[in-house]
């Protein structure tokens, strides 16, 4: 057989090349179908007519599905670095740009060629010989902008600060004049970290940190007390006076001060002469992220065994991408996710049935994670930085595994997650969950997710003596922690008096004396079914409001129960608080008390409201306290009186949370519909022939339009998320219609309620978007740290200070 010449073969497929247009995406740092990249063994191949990446060992998949027989073949090598190559010190909160972090990464050498498969026949590149067309093509994929760059933001910049608008018209007092050194705070014996405020001269200490270093509040509660609104830090100040560090307390941001030197010389300071002694707010968040040190509640600061092997591979933090890596961790580490995206199903079965475009099919990425994070091809040790290919076995930090494809696919039905800010572990969990359930609507036996999911029912007493019940579908069992059910009161009320008299000296308290309370799971799990009062309950039965009682139990119990610990509460004026306690969490879990019994014999259930009642009465009626407390807020009144509506008059925190999750309701500004006939005269036609297009139930598509307000999207994801609703069946209560409604959760995993830990998702910080989450989990007999790319042994599991807990159920 005469053999082909490689140009000859090359121009006789120049048909399946395209030279990409600007609006392509282009791949070109990382395969679709795995984690290889142009620093792996067999480099990167790059099909010139889609654009998209596969590595050595999965671009012939590409070949026989779509027949593209061209591919640019880039390749990364790593040259030798002097070992004396001076570190940069960073002045910029940034990655990859001038004044980032230098993180001694190795320079990497690129080659490119051109090959042909499928016997890989190769043509270098670049080279005059090739077809111009070709030459094109490669020199526009190798100068665009890779689509993995495009979906990361690739620097931790804050933004330009904006003018103050409390600057200009800046009202000064008193006479102070304030020295040019030996500052120390007005309330306490602070000598750093010390503020000016730029209204009356009062130097006084900033705030404390979550970890008890910092200040002691007192320039804070000083604005609190007189409403002087602009401070500026000292130490900061120099001949630059646009390096000052001015901050503004009701704008809760660092500002411009385009007065500042005019401010400044009202209490006598030269700011030409003044030296800077102090880091500014971004340097010191700069030099947070430089030095952070989780030793206060991870592993106290023990060396950590390395582990590695398949189960074993860390997550690359892709810019505060650290709830997404402890939440993945954990779920992989179930049988329901490793089952479907792992053990039974390969990487070439997900890429044969996904769409042309591999990187936006979920099944296909969360294949492609799963393989890359259970089958310990990724789960290395992390290669020196100084050029040379020995690893490093000091620490648990591995090469780890970027998941950029899977976090730009989920944030992409979420702006939010698609962000570079930190964000709440337990939104992203619902949210993922929310996406895995959709994907797998055509084959609902498949859904993974259906093994966290249960039913509630609450159970509803009328002063009447008669009973309703209504039902909902969760995935996360949210607690509330009782304070006042602490086991160490004696220590805490010793450990306050301590405090109060240490404050009123101007002293600390050190972190080692600090006493936190103790509350037991058992009581955050009791105060879940604990009856509740709800009060201005409209009853059918008496035809008025009156205080109702309502209790609350679980009608199947999950293979994985998650428990989430309300740990972030409102203060007074609606500012979130962190609580400060532990939660003794035992191993193992026994929650079969806590399932509902359903309509016990001899219950009357509530009636629903007669067709000839009178139209006010047979709607309930918001709460005027609620309402008015919303409305103080700054919310809109009917908005208010919807929220207090929808949450049955529960309670100010839960109409705010509806609120706040129902605003952008198109039919948020719509009157308040009364009657049964208003309702259904509320649903648009045209919107139910469109659910009907979808393939959905006349009656069906009537209820969820009813349900969501008339929204259309809304409304499928109600269909969705109940898969069981039956025409003949109404929403989710239970009253005395006769009819016999089709309980939620049927079709739901159910056993026995003994559950075991496995796994915990701790969080660090003031509040959900911000600090770092790391996660624990119990492998192979033994609790594992997985924080971020550094997996390894774990000596001392915070059990005490999750965010969330996963239990499993133990088999009887």
């Amino acid at each position: 057989m005469e053999e082909i010449n490689p140009m000859e073969l090359l121009r006789s497929n120049l048909y399946r090349v395209r030279i990409p247009e600007p609006t392509n995406r282009i791949y070109k740092q990382e395969c679709c179908l795995s984690f290889d990249s142009p620093r792996s063994e067999g480099g990167l191949f790059v099909d010139m007519n889609t654009f998209l990446a596969f590595g050595k060992g999965y671009v012939v998949w590409n070949y026989e599905k779509t027949g593209n027989p061209v591919y640019l073949h880039i390749k990364q090598t790593k040259k030798l670095v002097p070992e004396d190559r001076p570190s940069k010190k960073p002045t910029l909160l940034a990655i990859g740009i001038d004044g980032g972090f230098d993180n001694n990464e190795p320079e990497y050498e690129e080659t490119h060629s051109i090959v042909i498969l499928p016997n890989y026949v190769a043509l270098p590149f670049p080279s005059v010989e090739l077809p111009e067309k070709v030459r094109l093509a490669v020199d526009a994929i190798l100068m665009a902008e890779g689509a993995e760059r495009k979906e990361q933001v690739a620097a931790w910049t804050a933004d330009k600060k904006q003018i103050s608008a409390y600057a200009m018209e800046l009202r000064q007092i008193g006479s102070v004049v304030v020295p040019p050194s030996g500052w120390k705070c007005t309330k306490c014996d602070k000598t750093e970290n010390l503020w000016l405020n730029l209204t009356d001269g009062m130097i006084l200490c900033g705030r404390r940190n979550w970890d008890g270093t910092g200040g002691n509040n007192h320039a804070i509660e000083h604005y609190k007390e007189t409403g002087y609104p602009l401070a500026v830090k000292l130490g900061t100040i120099t001949a630059d006076l646009e390096a000052a560090d001015v901050f503004s307390y009701p704008e809760d941001d660092s500002v411009v001060d385009p007065l500042l030197a005019q401010h400044l010389a009202y209490f006598g300071i030269d700011f030409s002469s003044l030296q800077k002694t102090e880091m500014t707010t971004a340097e010191r968040e700069l030099d947070q992220n430089t030095n952070f040190d989780w030793n206060r509640i991870q592993e106290s600061g023990q060396e950590v065994e390395p582990i590695y092997g398949p189960g074993y591979t860390g997550l690359v933090n892709l810019g505060n991408s650290c709830y997404m890596a402890a939440t993945m961790q954990v779920v992989f580490s179930t049988h329901s996710f490793c089952r479907r995206y792992y053990m039974n199903q390969s990487l070439k079965m997900a890429f044969e049935t996904a769409p042309a475009d591999p990187t936006v099919d979920l099944n296909m990425q969360l294949t492609k994670l799963g393989h890359g994070l259970l089958s310990g091809k990724y789960s290395v040790p992390a290669s020196e930085k100084d050029g040379t290919a020995a690893p490093v076995i000091t620490d648990a930090k591995q090469e780890g595994l970027p998941p950029r494809m899977f976090k730009a696919l989920i944030a992409a039905s979420h702006p939010e997650f698609s962000t570079m800010r930190q964000q709440d572990a337990l939104e992203y969990f619902l949210h993922f969950l929310d996406q895995v359930e959709r994907s797998n609507a055509v084959k609902p036996e498949l859904d993974p997710s259906r093994s966290f999911k249960f039913g509630v029912e609450e159970r509803i007493l009328c002063s009447s003596g008669k009973v309703a019940y209504n039902k909902r579908l969760d995935y996360i069992l949210s607690l509330n922690i009782p304070l006042h059910e602490a086991t160490n009161k004696e220590e805490l009320e010793a450990f306050h008096k301590i405090k109060a008299e240490k404050i009123s000296e101007g002293k600390d308290v050190s972190s080692d004396e600090i006493v936190r309370p103790r509350v037991p799971l058992e009581a955050c799990l009791a105060s879940f079914a604990a009856p509740e009062e709800i009060p201005e309950f409209y009853s059918t039965a008496l035809k008025a409001k009156t205080t109702a009682i309502k209790t609350a139990g679980l009608t199947s119990f999950p293979d994985y129960l998650v428990l989430h610990m309300r740990k972030f509460v409102m203060e007074a004026g609606w500012v979130p608080k962190k609580l400060d306690v532990y939660i003794d969490v035992p191993d193992i879990i026994d929650i079969s008390h806590m399932r509902s019994k359903g309509i016990q014999p001899g219950e009357e259930l509530l009636p629903e409201s007669a067709p000839g009642s009178e139209v006010e009465s047979s709607q309930p009626v918001a709460n005027e306290e609620i309402v008015a407390q919303l409305v103080s807020m700054g919310f809109n009144q009917l908005h208010c009186q919807k929220a207090a509506i929808n949450t049955l008059n529960t309670g100010v925190e839960e109409a705010m949370n509806w609120l706040l999750s129902h605003m952008d309701d198109p039919d948020i500004d719509a009157p308040i519909c009364h009657g049964a006939q208003g309702a259904e005269a509320s649903v648009d036609q045209s919107k139910v022939d469109t659910l009907i297009s979808f393939g959905f139930q006349e009656e069906i598509a009537r209820m969820a339009l009813k349900a969501s307000g008339g929204d259309i999207e809304k409304a499928t994801d109600w269909i969705f998320n109940n898969p069981n609703t039956s025409a003949s069946s109404d929403m989710d209560t239970t009253t005395s219609s006769g009819s016999v409604p089709t309980p939620v959760d049927a079709g739901l995993p159910d056993g026995g309620g003994r559950y075991r830990l496995f796994g915990i998702v701790s969080h660090i910080g003031t509040s959900t978007q911000c600090g770092h989450y790391v996660a624990h989990i119990l492998k192979d007999g033994r609790w594992v740290i997985f924080n971020d790319n550094k997996v390894g042994a774990s000596i001392n599991p915070p059990k005490d200070m999750g965010y969330l807990y996963f239990f499993e159920r133990i088999a009887s």
